[in-house]
């Protein structure tokens, strides 16, 4: 007898999920993606982008390319989802399966801070990340802020990369000299998570790079006649460019489908990413997972690619009897690109007790060129 699996999203764990499924199932069990958008971003390319390292069409992928690894695309705005049902609605569009993955992954939601959104440029947008590139290009002196305006938020590193590498952007430029960089962060240190080592070497490279750092600044508002930040400890901030990373909860559709918990994200078994409804897995951003010194899972590529491929085993396994699907382990690794060519390289396991392992690389050549090789590995998924 058949079975059906619908992946929801298609991002990194969405891809994962439904290639893998599609690799490990027999072709009578069908395979089918949903997806509101067109075009896959890389989204770790976003910060080569907006330092013109980057151009758009070079990091973009048709979601549709899926289908000829024989996994069913149907493209449209998921209007609802029925969790007890496995049952959703798309574009009027009524789909059910007997298995159903959740990979809608994080909104971002700078309406969050008042005056946010008109004040400077999404980092993790393609059109943030474009808007900035051109921006800088006409960025000649001045104040320079990264703003991280809550305290988590995907791809932990981000935002000091964008920083760094802004930094060496302008140097290249000629420009370093008349402008201040400076990074204020609601979180209370850099990549919290991996550890207070981690913390310090990041800080670190930032301290070398003349970029001063401001912790725990929780952002309440931005005012962008006056290019000017507030905080909630009543103090301000001027800036001349700014970039920021927005606000992150879970889709609309995922909170009106009963699927989130207290933490605003999907709870999840962390062996198994299963949620509490039946046959109803959820990987990557939009799941919420408690770690044992209080705070969560960071959400990053690197936890959704390993999530979902731990999903797929699973599935497979109901449906076919055949297959070892072991336990989901947690192990991540990301790159924290420092301009100049090189790159530093962090992994860990996050599930150790009593907490993450975590190791951070000094920065250098060969981390930078292993960052190359893994994006266009990751691009050639979409070919």
């Amino acid at each position: 007898m058949s079975a059906s699996v619908l992946v929801l999203g298609g991002g990194v764990g969405g891809n994962v999920a439904a290639t893998e499924l599609r690799r490990l199932l027999p072709p009578e069990h069908s395979i089918t993606l949903v997806e509101r958008s067109e075009d896959f971003v890389l989204g770790a390319s976003l910060l080569w982008i907006a330092v013109g390292e980057r151009r758009p069409a070079e990091v973009t992928r048709r979601i549709a390319t899926l289908s000829a690894r024989g996994v069913e695309v149907v493209r449209g705005e998921i209007e609802r989802i029925d969790s007890s049902r496995r049952q959703v609605t798309v574009a009027g569009r009524e789909l059910a399966a007997d298995h159903l993955v959740v990979a809608l992954g994080a909104e971002l939601d700078a309406s969050g801070v008042p005056g946010l959104a008109a004040s400077g440029h999404s980092l993790y947008e393609l059109e943030g990340a474009v808007s900035l590139r051109d921006a800088l290009e006409r960025f000649t002196r001045g104040r320079f802020v990264v703003l991280t305006a809550a305290p988590a938020y995907k791809c932990p590193a981000a935002p000091y990369e964008a920083a760094m590498l802004v930094e060496w952007h302008l140097r290249r430029r000629g420009v370093r000299d008349a402008t201040t960089l400076e990074l204020f962060a609601a979180e209370p240190a850099p990549m919290g998570v991996a550890g207070p080592a981690v913390s310090a070497a990041v800080r670190d490279l930032l301290g070398a790079k003349g970029i001063a750092y401001h912790p725990a600044h929780q952002v309440v508002r931005a005012d962008p006649a006056a290019r000017q930040l507030e905080f909630q400890d009543g103090t301000t901030a001027g800036y001349d460019l700014l970039a920021y990373v927005a606000p992150h909860r879970a889709p609309r559709v995922v909170r009106e489908a009963g699927l989130t918990g207290e933490s605003g994200w999907i709870p999840v078994d962390r062996a198994t990413l299963r949620t509490r409804f039946e046959r109803v897995w959820a990987v990557g951003d939009v799941t919420g997972i408690p770690l044992s010194l209080g705070k969560p899972l960071p959400k990053a590529g690197t936890f959704a690619s390993g999530e979902a491929e731990v999903v797929a085993r699973i599935i497979a396994r109901e449906i076919t009897g055949q297959g070892d699907a072991g336990p989901y382990a947690a192990i991540g690794e990301c790159w924290v690109e420092t301009g100049d060519g090189l790159a530093a390289f962090g992994k860990g396991d996050f599930f150790a007790e009593p907490a993450p392992a975590v190791t951070l690389q000094p920065p250098g050549a060969v981390a930078h060129r292993a960052k190359e090789a893994w994006e266009r590995d990751w691009l050639a998924r979409w070919s």
